[in-house]
């Protein structure tokens, strides 16, 4: 029987610190033009089929993070990008505009030097390497709560922070086993039962939540492991994460402006922070480095009854 494509879209995988990134760079939804808030906004209302289809099974996994290239709203940006995973949408994504930047490379429309992006949440000022590092430069980052204190099921009340870094955490120091995939399945469970508890403590917007304890790394101060909202945990150190966390530092003046903060993920990579400070806020800058993994031309066929994913 033949195929009934009703769409093609071109991307380009990469990882970040083995968290990875699928930028959509051809024949996504036409989103028209504007603050790319209003976009995602539309992207949202009237074409949540494509992010389905781009990040989730069959053709992706939960752990997918997409990009849509879209043209910028703000004239100085190189371009503009949304992200989106397996449930829904993201601010800003460190790991994914990391992806990002390298992919734009990989395409030959950056050379290395200052790039600005425009997303959601604002601009975003990257740095490409000439050695195929990246920084990025992300929104300003500010603690909005210490020590909230809630309370799940076996455990002693616990304590955390809440952070924005382009998404909102509750961080929170773990010690009650390694942070390592031996005890993966017990920090989901964990960190997941936090995430209830502090929505229903007075933060709905908490999607995110950041335990944190020793480095294994020689060169790291802390190790994290960051659960995502759609329930898979961060490959990478993640960025927003990591900006959450030096907005706390911050704000406990346990870091100096400027001064490195080496961030190790579960997986043993690491992120190099820094912040500046800018009024309340701090402005965090994260060094990274990204691999392209694949091309690719996803095709939707209209007689697939997955063709728009696996939408549960």
């Amino acid at each position: 029987m033949a195929q009934q494509i009703v769409a093609r879209v071109t991307v380009v995988d990469s990882h970040t610190g083995g968290e990875p990134t699928r930028v959509a760079v051809t024949g996504g939804p036409d989103l028209g033009s504007g603050p790319l808030a209003a976009r995602l906004a539309r992207f949202r209302e009237s074409h949540d089929a494509y992010r389905s289809a781009i990040v989730k099974e069959p053709r992706g996994s939960d752990v997918f993070v997409g990009a849509l290239l879209v043209e910028p709203d703000a004239a100085d940006c190189a371009a503009g990008v949304i992200f989106f995973n397996n449930v829904g949408y993201l601010g800003m994504c460190g790991h994914g505009m990391i992806g990002v930047v390298t992919t734009l490379a990989h395409l030959g429309r950056l050379v290395p030097g200052d790039h600005r992006i425009d997303t959601p949440v604002g601009v975003v000022t990257t740095t490409l390497h000439a050695g195929g590092d990246v920084s990025v430069t992300n929104v300003p980052s500010f603690r909005r709560a210490a020590d909230v204190t809630v309370t799940v099921a076996g455990s002693a009340p616990v304590r955390g922070d809440v952070a924005w870094g382009g998404n909102w955490f509750y961080l929170v120091e773990y010690r009650a086993c390694p942070l390592t995939l031996d005890h993966l399945a017990t920090l989901t469970d964990f960190a997941w039962q936090l995430r209830q508890a502090v929505n229903a403590h007075g933060y709905p917007d908490v999607d995110h939540v950041e335990l944190f304890g020793p480095p294994v790394h020689p060169a790291a101060h802390a190790r994290n492991f960051v659960l995502c909202p759609g329930r898979a945990y961060d490959r990478s150190p993640c960025g927003t994460g990591t900006s959450a966390k030096l907005a706390c530092l911050a704000a406990d003046g346990r870091l100096a402006e400027g001064a490195p903060w080496v961030q190790e993920g579960i997986l043993g990579s690491t992120f190099t922070a820094r912040y500046r400070r800018e009024g309340d806020h701090v402005v965090p800058t994260i060094t990274g480095r990204a691999f392209i993994c694949a091309e690719a031309t996803l095709l939707i066929d209209a007689g697939d009854p997955f063709a728009w994913g696996i939408r549960s």
